[in-house]
């Protein structure tokens, strides 16, 4: 968990993801992590331009194109 503005503890993205799909039946997860990439570019574009969000979606996209790289 990280620490918040007031010192309470919040947790990390990963805790959230991780949490949220265990709440979902095994069917439905693919679409949660399609929507909430959707949700989270849309939040880059506002918070930090389009600039910022495209960068990441590309990096994103790189990622999951390129073969995995295991050593």
């Amino acid at each position: 968990m990280s620490g918040g503005e007031g010192g309470e503890a919040l947790p990390t993205a990963a805790e959230l993801v991780a949490e949220s799909l265990r709440q979902r039946r095994p069917a439905g997860r693919g679409l949660f992590l399609r929507q909430l990439m959707a949700h989270a570019l849309a939040g880059l574009t506002l918070l930090e331009g389009p600039g910022a969000a495209s960068e990441a979606a590309y990096r994103l996209a790189d990622a999951a194109a390129s073969p995995r790289r295991d050593g």
